[in-house]
């Protein structure tokens, strides 16, 4: 229920909200916010809450005031200042405003064209019709226009020679044989008078997209650009590319615009070893390329394509080819390479920007298969039915990789176009690209299957020549003894395999002048155009009219504890999220859910008819009587309206349920109390009366019919309750993230270790992460989404995604002591919304530091808003959490395909000594982390209080100072980031 204040309660509520930074909230009931007539109870129950809640104000001031009396006997500047700043390091700003995505196209660069074969591949209907197709979802519309420029010659000069700039132009006065002529000196290129003017426009154009981003006038963008660049050597044309658009935008950004570090991904299936080699030996440029290889034998069959070219001199291990060695590639290949090796690699590298070269030729129907910045070679001939990739990347699954790395790089994204050659396969995945940059949610893709062999094999040797280079990249044993895939067993090349070399390179090239073999191409064409017909038309592209919708009550404060004011599980929790909530201008940006109970049939969709009485009858009791009945309980304070606020709480979340699987909005965030994930069928316990999310994922099930489940539950008590719940059902995947400590965390069960996996037909759908020894940050939390979570939520392909959302994991918590961070919290959100066509729902469980669920909770739900995922420093997970991590993996890969990633790596004498010095460097950082927690320890040897200032927000003391009316252990902020 809403709270109606009277004047004289408005008059009380303004004095005691006095404090610079409050939001005093008089809510006013509108139509969203009015309490569901339908829900005659609490309607009825008004009066007395309205009551309960005058008689806590009143306590509340009171105890204010006799804190502001006792601080003022303090004049210690220095206890002042520590506690201070510990509260600073729990301070997060606001949603970055930077909002927009930025598109170039330009009808000028039509003009470049085969002047002797209309049907060559690389023709001007590339990019019109990726165009049209991206006006006909209505993305152009949505996009803010920018407008294509001509490139300058000291841009070109940054990568390119002025011999090449002046052979360019020079084709300007060229009749069509004198084209010819000059066509036929390089691999693949061809020209005609125009093809100067668009190959300054294409660069151009690439240069201003970037530039726009960076000074944050939008947040990403898309350049439908061509000629394509990826291929253009500094003295050489080469590949339909005249000059290196991503390139030269990555040498100007590091030059010129003195960013530090810039992640290229090159996705085209065409590595672009022209890239590579203009940052073969600059750390400062991360270039990714995932490219058709078939150890040699596909263009430009260069032996420097391999895996085992990483870099040289400053740029060792910076430079990462991905192989493919067999035609077929599909959804799920790309995705393991993105989560076994390229996100990993990306959040440790940190980028300040990221270009992607993105070149769609690996799609299906092709003839051809952290950061400051990212820069995305997009090119599109993988996508399936591109006749020259031969690959069968969907267009849907570019929607994914491209929200995948929108979490670097605070969101700059720049995805650049390279290839692609089906002309339809090319249009709808650029297209989804865009939608994806515009913050449409990625349309859901079919389950995961197993990747293939030959995917593997190029994973694993990518690992065992990154591994001295990357801390991430730690989840393979190393041993002496053969890795069970033969080809990582092996050193490259193959002995039958002839590469092109400057020595042995034709000096012309006049097979580009031989007429495209037209039935050749139109017989790839009949074949894949109704599957790619088919796709389009079974793809989901449907979103909600609303983005977020939000439910929150000031109700749930009624359940209180009589006997300590400083219980954790306090109202102020709920009512300090939602006022984070509006402070950030999140409220006004989601839409308000009707307050509403569970009815008691929604309630036994879970627990007992006997056990529902059984709270229910709280409601007739008196205080000493619920005090008594405490003891029956683990965990448990109960009052009068206990049974209330639970139905109110458990109502809450079915009401989001409804408004998302309605398409009403797209995801949703549950404010509520008390909380639900220990709640077993016939127990309460640990706070938790009603399982709020189990009943949520029955309601689903039996009103919507929905078949796949996904809850992550990554509050830092086990969900003992849920699990039960599913513990035998295929249906619900339940994945829990847990402190564990060997058994002893509570609730002390051997049920949250790793190797409880179902049972039944549920066997391998519950998954434990038990965390042991020492707190867990952002990097042991990112490790274990990156290396399980993901993968297998991938394979499960859910149809809706339950969070339990307990921040008792996050730095300062009380209970926890561990160290996730709100930044931490948004990148796991962001992760998990590219599931399920975004229909995603946190409903809150624990966490007891009111700064820290305040900012978590409210960076998630403006991470499922669409904001840009803030930056998340990079620091390696502990070697604990890669033990736990190593043993989830050996556990759950008997059950999920996506994991067999997981095996022993053979290594010769000379890695094995570097693997040891890397080793051993590893352990004099763990000292080093070590002495840093020990004197973390002291100077946060502090505790946490309200500030009588402002009342919803916090102020820290040394602990140990006697103050009358504190509780003993109140909140205790005891653990400092370890960075």
């Amino acid at each position: 229920m809403h709270q109606h204040y009277s004047d004289e309660e408005g008059e009380e509520a303004s004095l005691q909200n006095t404090g610079p930074d409050t939001h005093v909230h008089v809510t006013t009931t509108s139509n969203t916010q009015e309490v569901n007539p339908s829900s005659q109870e609490a309607t009825d129950k008004k009066m007395t809450l309205e009551e309960v809640k005058r008689a806590g104000r009143v306590e509340r001031q009171r105890k204010r005031e006799e804190r502001r009396r006792q601080q003022s006997d303090s004049d210690s500047e220095s206890e002042y200042l520590v506690g201070k700043l510990a509260e600073i390091t729990l301070t997060v700003k606001e949603p970055d405003e930077v909002e927009g995505t930025g598109l170039i196209y330009d009808e000028r660069m039509l003009r470049h064209k085969n002047l002797w074969d209309e049907n060559y591949p690389e023709n001007p209907s590339r990019i019109s019709t990726a165009f049209q197709r991206c006006c006909e979802l209505g993305l152009v519309e949505r996009c803010t226009r920018l407008e294509a420029q001509h490139s300058t010659e000291d841009m070109i000069l940054l990568q390119h020679s002025q011999e090449l700039i002046e052979k360019l132009k020079q084709t300007t006065e060229m009749n069509v044989e004198g084209l010819k002529a000059e066509s036929i000196k390089y691999d693949s290129v061809y020209f005609n008078e125009w093809t100067f003017e668009c190959s300054l426009l294409a660069l151009g154009s690439t240069v201003e997209l970037m530039e726009q981003i960076l000074k944050r006038k939008v947040r990403n963008g898309m350049a439908l650009v061509r000629p394509p660049g990826h291929h253009a050597m500094e003295n050489e044309f080469c590949g339909f590319c005249l000059f290196n658009n991503v390139a030269i935008a990555a040498k100007h950004a590091l030059d010129n615009l003195k960013l530090k570090k810039i992640l290229i991904i090159d996705w085209d299936v065409h590595h672009g070893q022209a890239t590579q080699q203009m940052f073969y030996d600059d750390p400062r440029v991360l270039y990714f390329s995932i490219h058709r290889y078939e150890f040699g034998k596909f263009w430009p069959n260069l032996r420097e394509s391999d895996y085992d070219f990483i870099g040289e001199g400053k740029g060792m291990g910076y430079n990462i080819n991905v192989p493919l060695n067999q035609t077929g590639m599909a959804d799920h290949d790309y995705l393991a390479v993105f989560h076994q090796i390229l996100m990993p690699v990306a959040f440790e590298f940190d980028p300040e920007l990221v270009l992607i070269s993105a070149g769609y030729d690996c799609a299906i129907g092709c003839p051809e298969f952290n950061p400051e910045l990212v820069l995305v070679s997009a090119g599109y001939d993988s996508a399936l039915g591109d006749p020259k990739g031969q690959m069968g990347v969907t267009p849907a699954t570019f929607a994914h990789l491209t929200h995948k790395v929108m979490s670097l790089a605070q969101g700059r994204v720049a995805v650049i176009l390279e290839g692609g050659y089906c002309v339809k396969s090319l249009s709808e995945s650029a297209a989804l690209t865009l939608r994806t940059l515009l913050g449409d949610p990625c349309p859901r893709i079919p389950p995961a299957q197993e990747p293939c062999d030959s995917i593997t094999e190029s994973i694993l040797n990518v690992i065992k020549v990154l591994r001295p280079y990357w801390k991430c990249l730690q989840y393979q044993g190393f041993t002496s003894d053969p890795c069970p895939y033969e080809e990582v067993n092996q050193s490259p090349p193959k002995a039958d395999v002839k590469f092109v070399t400057e020595e042995n390179k034709p000096s012309s090239y006049p097979e580009c002048l031989e007429p495209t073999r037209v039935e050749e191409y139109y017989e790839e064409d009949r074949k894949y155009s109704p599957i790619i017909e088919r796709l389009i038309a079974r793809t989901d592209l449907s979103k909600a009219r609303n983005r977020t919708c939000i439910a929150y009550d000031e109700g749930m404060r009624a359940h209180s504890s009589k006997s300590s004011y400083y219980h954790p599980e306090a109202p102020d929790r709920i009512t300090r999220i939602f006022d984070k909530h509006a402070e950030w201008g999140l409220t006004q940006r989601c839409t308000r859910v009707e307050t509403r109970m569970a009815t008691e049939a929604e309630l036994t969709l879970v627990h007992s008819s006997a056990y529902v009485e059984e709270v229910k009858s709280f409601e007739e009791k008196n205080p000493f009587e619920l005090q008594k009945l405490e003891r029956k309980f683990q965990s448990i304070y109960l009052c009068r309206d206990s049974y209330f606020c639970a139905r109110m709480a458990a109502g809450f979340v079915l009401d989001v349920v409804d408004n998302v699987l309605t398409g009403q909005s797209q995801n949703g965030v549950a404010i509520v109390r008390p909380p639900g994930h220990h709640a077993e069928c016939t127990k309460a316990m640990g706070f938790c009366f009603f399982n709020n999310i189990a009943i949520a994922a029955k309601y689903a099930q039996s009103k919507y019919n929905v078949k796949k489940i996904l809850i992550v539950d990554w509050d830092i008590h086990h969900g003992n309750g849920t699990q039960r719940q599913f513990y035998d059902d295929p249906s619900v995947l339940f994945i829990s993230l847990h402190r564990f400590d060997r058994g002893f965390f509570y609730p002390a069960t051997p049920e949250g270790q790793s190797t409880m996996v179902g049972e039944g037909d549920g066997t391998g759908y519950n998954v434990n992460i038990p965390w042991n020894n020492g707190p867990m940050g952002d990097p042991e939390y990112i490790a274990a989404f990156q290396q399980i979570v993901m993968p297998i939520a991938y394979e499960f392909g859910p149809e809706l995604v339950l969070v339990s959302a307990g921040f008792d994991a996050a730095l300062g918590d009380p209970l926890g002591n561990y160290l996730v961070t709100p930044i931490g919290y948004g990148h796991m959100t962001h992760m998990l919304s590219s599931l399920a066509n975004g229909k995603v729902i946190l409903a809150l469980e624990g966490g007891y530091h009111l700064v820290a669920i305040s900012n978590s909770m409210a960076m998630c739900t403006s991470i499922l808003l669409g904001d840009a995922c803030p930056h998340l420093p990079y620091s390696k997970p502990n070697n604990s959490a890669v033990e736990c991590i190593r043993n989830v993996l050996d556990v759950q890969k008997e059950h999920w395909k996506s994991l067999k990633f997981q095996v022993n790596i053979k290594t010769d004498e000379e890695t094995q000594k570097d693997q040891s010095s890397t080793e051993s460097q590893r352990s004099l950082e763990d000292d080093e982390i070590k002495k840093i927690h020990e004197i973390a320890e002291k100077l946060s040897n502090i505790q946490v209080i309200q500030d009588s200032e402002n009342p919803r927000e916090d102020i820290v003391v040394p602990k140990g100072e006697e103050m009358p009316g504190l509780f003993p252990c109140s909140v205790l902020y005891t653990t400092i980031h370890k960075t």
